[in-house]
Parts: C-alpha cells; sequence; structure tokens
C-alpha cells in the first residue's frame, strides 16, 4: 500500500462517492455512514493497542471502511437491516466488491494476501462462530472488525431509535416480552444465536450480549468508557416481566464487567 495518508484519503473519497448514490436523509443510510468510520477508527485504535505495525494498522482501517459496504444495497433492495428478512449483508459484501469487482473502487489490485484477508474479515464479520481453517493473519484481522464492529453496534443501537433499527414501532418494543430461550441464554455468556430470537426486545438483549464476545482488553475498555451498554439496558419497558428481566441483565453485566477488569 502507498502512505497511510494517501491511502486513506483515497478510499474516504471513494466511500463519499459510493454512498453518495444513496439517499443520505434516509435513517438507515446516515447510519450506516456514520457506523462504517466509527468502524474504521476503531479498527485502528485496536490494531495500535495490540502493537501492529502502520501497514496493519491501515489494513485493519480499511476492512472497517468496508466491512457493511453491502448495507446501502440492503437497504435500497429490501429496506431492512434484518439479514434473515433479507440477505446475509456480509456474504452480499463479498460478491459486491469480489465478485462485481467494487474492491477496485478502494484499494489498488495486486495485493493478493491483503486481498484474501479483507475478503475473510469482511466475510465472516457477523458470523456467529469464525470458521476453524483461518490462518493467523486471517484470524487476527477477523477478531479486530469483529470487536470493533460489537462496539459500535452497541452504540448505534442507544443512539437509534430502536424502531428505525428493528423495523417496529415503540408501541410494541414498550409491551413486548423477552423469550425465555434468550433470556436464559444470556446467562451462558456468549452472543445469542439469532436463530433463537422470537420477539423484537430480544434484539436488544442479543445486542447486548455481544459484550461476552470481544476479543481483546482494549475493546472492552472502549465499550465501557463509552458508557453506551448500560444507557442501552436503562430502556424503560411497560412489561413487567421484561422490565424486571432488564435489571436483571443489567447488575449482571455490572458484575461482569467489574470482574473482567480485575
Amino acid at each position: 500500500m502507498c502512505s497511510t495518508g494517501m491511502e486513506k484519503n483515497k478510499i474516504r473519497t471513494a466511500f463519499a462517492d459510493y454512498v453518495s448514490e444513496y439517499d443520505a436523509s434516509d435513517p438507515k443510510i446516515a447510519l450506516k455512514i456514520s457506523h462504517t468510520y466509527r468502524v474504521a477508527e476503531l479498527c485502528e485504535k485496536i490494531a495500535q493497542a495490540i502493537g501492529s505495525n502502520d501497514a496493519d494498522t491501515m489494513l485493519a482501517w480499511t476492512i472497517g471502511m468496508l466491512h457493511d459496504i453491502a448495507r446501502f444495497e440492503q437497504v435500497r433492495i429490501y429496506n431492512t437491516f434484518i439479514d434473515k428478512e433479507s440477505v446475509d449483508h456480509a456474504d452480499f459484501a463479498v460478491k459486491l466488491l469480489f465478485e462485481d469487482g467494487l474492491i477496485e473502487r478502494f484499494v489498488d489490485i495486486g495485493d493478493e494476501e491483503n486481498f484474501d484477508i479483507i475478503k475473510k474479515a469482511i466475510q465472516y464479520h457477523n458470523k456467529y462462530r469464525l470458521p476453524d481453517n483461518l490462518g493467523d493473519r486471517e484470524l487476527l484481522f477477523c477478531k479486530i472488525i469483529r470487536d470493533a464492529d460489537k462496539v459500535d453496534i452497541i452504540r448505534v443501537n442507544y443512539d437509534t431509535p430502536m424502531e428505525e433499527i428493528y423495523n417496529t414501532t415503540r408501541e410494541i418494543l414498550m409491551r413486548d416480552s423477552i423469550t425465555d430461550e434468550v433470556y436464559e441464554a444470556f446467562f451462558e455468556e456468549s452472543a445469542i444465536n439469532h436463530s433463537i430470537k422470537r420477539s423484537k426486545i430480544d434484539a436488544l438483549v442479543g445486542h447486548v450480549s455481544l459484550c461476552f464476545e470481544l476479543e481483546f482488553d482494549i475493546s472492552r475498555e472502549i465499550l465501557k468508557e463509552q458508557g453506551y451498554l448500560f444507557k442501552l439496558l436503562n430502556f424503560e419497558s411497560e412489561n413487567e416481566e421484561t422490565a424486571i428481566r432488564l435489571k436483571n441483565i443489567r447488575e449482571y453485566i455490572r458484575d461482569y464487567l467489574d470482574r473482567d477488569s480485575k
């Protein structure tokens, strides 16, 4: 890659040109534009904190800029971010970038190793579990983008009206029940599989559970510093059982993070 500043400017310009084809007044489009920039910055911060060299830090930042590139087409075609109701956005991104040639707008052709790392990091950034056959560098960059994405997803879920994210109404969210299976799975301290979510409020619990999956100390530090996790959990449900369960989850997370920091 060329100098970091030049490469970043090229990618930022290409990204701005690409998203200009979509309606930035649409809250979903605006959300993903800002999310992209923040995730790229988080990737860079994580890479620097774990001692990556300049080239690898730049590669991590690039992956952050491209990881959600398919979200814009997903919104245009399906008007939703819910993959199971539309298309797996990571697989769609791989198609757009590496089958349809969109990658050439962002990164110079020729570096096969980095291309393969970018492809796999994007393809697996949203998967429930990583495959076992990744090489050490592939695994490293997959972990960086997954951490960065999780940290900012929690922020997004607080900053953005949940009805926009979950394609529902405020009334439904306020009265919704947390599915028993989701509630029980939360206390297993791992990310909750999408397949067991049944209600809209299950998605909130699922997003909170992402904190259990963070790989790097710096990621947990950033999560705690930002404070969005507990702000998200302060959601005031009108459903008495849901309110109690959210309180229990909030207390458990607080104890978990305190335990994790010792």
